[in-house]
């Protein structure tokens, strides 16, 4: 008879023995982001599916809570995506629960033009109209002045994301979100693990939501959480999360309020099954065991992937400062990011354009990424939607034309960010403009 711990051994010994070969320059891909995943990671997998954990349950709520306790907050969510995470956030402020403060069709969420289109999507989604507003060159972020002149009679939320890890001025923003009774979602996503003023990001926000994608801080394959402070959202999220219903059994669970058949709620008869009772138009965003067994696997090593990660950012902009016809990234004051990636803005002088760049990197097997939509309202998704825009999106435009970023997530190595740093000097030094050459290589 096999042993599970014997397994669960082999398994651990499996991964052990397998090699990883040897970074070679120009043929070994340098990747922008990625899992780092280790023996503990696929051992603890590998015991939640030995265990046929395959629905959401015990691992999820533990998930849930040491989460929740690792970034500061009450309670967290556990979500199949960082985009079901915003979703359920946006929508959970329409709820009944709130009262008047609830956000009704028409009202308007301030939000950044140039970043990634879940965190606008929602808002568009829930009959909503977003207020665009542009953003800093240097940090990619919006500023508190920003958004105070973006606001109008309508403007009832605020929703941003911290970009590339580098936290937005949160503190001031979710100042004037309380002078002006606004609500404030935080999307966290690209941001676990950085601070602003001392104090973790995802803490601020009446909601902030967080992606456990391989790409981010730490994984759960695909995955999420929404966090808050707020016990009556969080009762909303999970309703939402669960197809709708009132009930906030568990799954598995039967009776915990041990009026399971005591309620009577809308049109429904006295006694109806409360486990059978929807208080809201819900969706099924569930994750599952597996999902939250390798989360709190990856969760142990966040303190160490955030220091890789400022490792990489800081030793990529030491190597880089003072070359010549590209725009560095610099931190949010106040602030010490994770940082998700390094972003370059090729300046409206150079001799050669994002393209040739871009081009020159990924034929070197160094992947890069444009800082993800550029400018939302460029793409033909959002050309019909009903929106406002505050003053003028000039730096979105040129984070469109002119931004890209490469990676720092810590499977980089210093060997990797010195071949990174080359490439880009090499390029820079010894571009010259050929028709003859799309890969800006020099002729």
């Amino acid at each position: 008879m096999i042993d599970r711990d014997d397994l669960l051994r082999t398994i651990r010994e499996f991964h052990e023995q397998q090699a990883q070969p040897p970074f070679v320059p120009g043929v070994t891909e340098i990747q922008s982001s990625g899992a780092c995943l280790d023996a503990d990671d696929k051992t603890a997998l590998a015991a939640a599916a030995v265990d046929m954990r395959i629905a959401a349950g015990a691992l999820a709520h533990k998930f849930e809570t040491s989460f929740a306790r690792r970034i500061g907050t009450r309670k967290a969510r556990l979500t199949n995506s960082g985009s079901s995470a915003n979703l359920l956030a946006i929508t959970a402020l329409t709820a009944p629960e709130l009262g008047d403060a609830r956000l009704r069709p028409g009202d308007e969420v301030i939000t950044a033009a140039a970043g990634f289109p879940t965190t606008v999507n929602p808002i568009v989604q829930n009959g909503l109209e977003p207020v665009f507003v542009d953003i800093d060159e240097r940090t990619y972020n919006v500023t508190p002045e920003a958004i105070e002149a973006a606001i109008g009679p309508r403007t009832r939320a605020v929703a941003l994301a911290h970009t590339l890890g580098n936290p937005f001025p949160i503190a001031e923003i979710a100042e004037l979100c309380s002078k002006h009774d606004m609500f404030l979602i935080e999307d966290n996503c690209d941001a676990v693990g950085s601070t602003y003023r001392s104090r973790p990001t995802g803490t601020f926000g009446d909601l902030s939501t967080v992606s456990f994608y391989p790409a981010h801080h730490v994984t759960t394959g695909e995955g999420g959480c929404v966090l808050t402070d707020n016990l009556v959202l969080a009762r909303v999220v999970k309703s939402l999360r669960d197809w709708g219903r009132d009930c906030w059994c568990e799954p598995g669970e039967s009776n915990r309020c041990g009026r399971r058949f005591g309620f009577e709620l809308g049109g429904l008869p006295y006694g109806y099954d409360h486990k059978y009772i929807y208080s809201h138009i819900g969706y099924n965003l569930k994750a599952t065991d597996l999902q939250a067994a390798l989360g709190l696997s990856q969760l142990a090593k966040l303190d160490d992937f955030c220091a890789a990660r400022r490792h990489n950012w800081a030793r990529l902009r030491e190597q880089l400062d003072g070359i010549d016809h590209l725009r560095l990234p610099e931190p949010t004051p106040y602030s010490n990011p994770s940082w998700f990636g390094f972003a370059m803005t090729v300046t409206s002088d150079a001799p050669f354009d994002r393209v040739g760049i871009v081009n020159f990197l990924e034929s070197r097997r160094i992947a890069t990424r444009g800082l993800f939509a550029g400018n939302l309202l460029r793409h033909p998704a959002y050309s019909g939607i009903s929106h406002r825009i505050s003053g003028d999106l000039t730096v979105s435009d040129q984070v469109a034309d002119r931004t890209f970023w490469v990676g720092v997530y810590p499977g980089i190595t210093d060997e990797m960010i010195d071949y990174m740093v080359a490439s880009i000097r090499e390029f820079v030094a010894g571009y010259q403009r050929s028709p003859v050459s799309s890969l800006g290589e020099t002729r």
